[in-house]
Formats: structure tokens, C-alpha cells, sequence
């Protein structure tokens, strides 16, 4: 039997048990989670005002409905949470989504329709500014959610998803993204999938603030994409 060189063997490369993957980023996603954490403290305290005042315009506009509106999500590594939003569509909006698949006006595995009977008066003005957004500052907060990310899909969308398609959750889902940025509701189901699979690869803190101030000029109407 022949005996093993134990002084070769040594110096061959060791291998941990979970070698890392190409979409991990251990040490940015590290400081990006702190610095989402201060950020989302200090954009609720900014925001009480505004935040007040739209509790109060739904209340007038529907006194029994609820202010805030919770649906289960997709979030990274496809662990569901619940994603919060103020209420921009009538408390039945869910039971109607079925109704209108047939006028969806977005490839893939994804619902949108640009007059959804489903928004109230209110709805639309918060849906127009982005307002309708700003409570995800808790999902922020509980770490389910970063500022920026791949948008969380609804269950029944992820369900459809292809293995290529779920890569997009490898990473915190975010409030905006780089597929926001680039066209938004000009970009297409596929083409969303790829930008964020490209955004997982190449994000930094750079690239988040980058978006982010794409993002600003969006929501004052002064974007033009990146």
C-alpha cells in the first residue's frame, strides 16, 4: 500500500463546506443593512406628517375600510413575509384581480393595467407620487425589505416562476430597483428578470445610491432613466 504524501496533500487548496456563490456579497450586504436600518428610522420620523395626513384621506374617503393594506410576498431565498402598503384599492380589489387578467398589459408573470378600476380617488394620487409605498419603511425596518432590490413578487406570481426566473430572489428584495429606473412600465416581464439579475451581480453601495437618486428624480418628475 502506498503511503500518502501528507506535505502535497497540505498544500492543495481547502475548500470550505458552503463554498461561496457569485451572488454573494457578504460584507455589502453587511453595511447596506445597517444603513437601510438608520435610513428607515429617520424617513419615518421625516415622513409622520405626510404619513398622517393620508391615514386621514383614506379614513375620509372610506371611513370602515382599513389605512394600511398587508399581502404576502416573496423575499429572498423564497421566504414569504407579509409587504405593507397604505390602501390605494377598494377592500375587494383581490376578489376582482381574476375578472381582469384578461386586460393585463404586462408579459410574464405579473399584473398591470393602466386604468385598474380597482383604485380609489385617493389611490390614484398616492399611486401617482409613490405615497402608497412609504409604510414598506417597517418592512425596512424588519429586514424583509431593503430601499433597493428586486421588487418582491406575490406568491401566486412566484409560483409560475422558472428556476431562472426565481434567481431574482437570491437577494433582499428592495422599494425600487434598476428595473424601475429603466423604464418602469415601458420594460418587459423578461426584461425585468434580466435587469435584476444583473443588478444581484454588480451591486454596491455605489450602484444602490446611484438608483436611489434615479429614483428621487422619478418620483419629482424629473427622471429620464439611466
Amino acid at each position: 500500500m502506498e503511503k500518502v504524501d501528507f506535505k502535497i496533500a497540505q498544500t492543495l487548496p481547502q475548500f470550505s463546506e458552503k463554498p461561496r456563490t457569485s451572488h454573494e456579497k457578504p460584507i455589502h450586504d453587511k453595511v447596506w443593512r445597517l444603513l437601510d436600518f438608520i435610513a428607515a428610522i429617520l424617513a419615518l420620523i421625516i415622513s409622520a406628517p405626510v404619513l398622517l395626513i393620508i391615514s386621514a384621506s383614506i379614513k375620509l374617503e372610506n371611513w370602515k375600510a382599513p389605512v394600511f393594506f398587508k399581502q404576502k410576498r416573496v423575499g429572498k431565498d423564497g421566504k414569504t413575509f407579509y409587504m405593507y402598503k397604505f390602501r390605494s384599492m377598494y377592500v375587494d380589489a383581490e376578489a376582482q384581480l381574476a375578472k381582469l387578467q384578461a386586460q393585463n398589459e404586462m408579459e410574464g408573470h405579473m399584473f398591470k393595467m393602466k386604468d385598474d378600476p380597482r383604485i380609489t380617488k385617493v389611490g390614484k394620487w398616492i399611486r401617482k407620487t409613490s405615497l402608497d409605498e412609504f409604510p414598506q419603511f417597517m418592512n425596512i425596518l424588519k429586514g424583509d425589505m431593503s430601499f433597493v432590490g428586486p421588487r418582491p413578487p406575490l406568491t401566486t406570481e412566484y409560483e409560475n416562476y422558472t428556476n431562472h426566473e426565481k434567481k431574482r430572489m437570491l437577494v433582499t428584495p428592495g422599494c425600487t430597483g434598476l428595473w424601475q429606473v429603466s423604464g418602469r412600465n415601458n420594460v418587459s416581464f423578461h426584461e425585468m428578470v434580466e435587469l435584476d439579475l444583473k443588478y444581484i451581480q454588480k451591486r454596491s453601495i455605489r450602484l444602490n445610491i446611484k438608483i436611489l437618486l434615479l429614483t428621487f428624480k422619478e418620483f419629482t418628475g424629473k427622471g429620464s432613466g439611466m
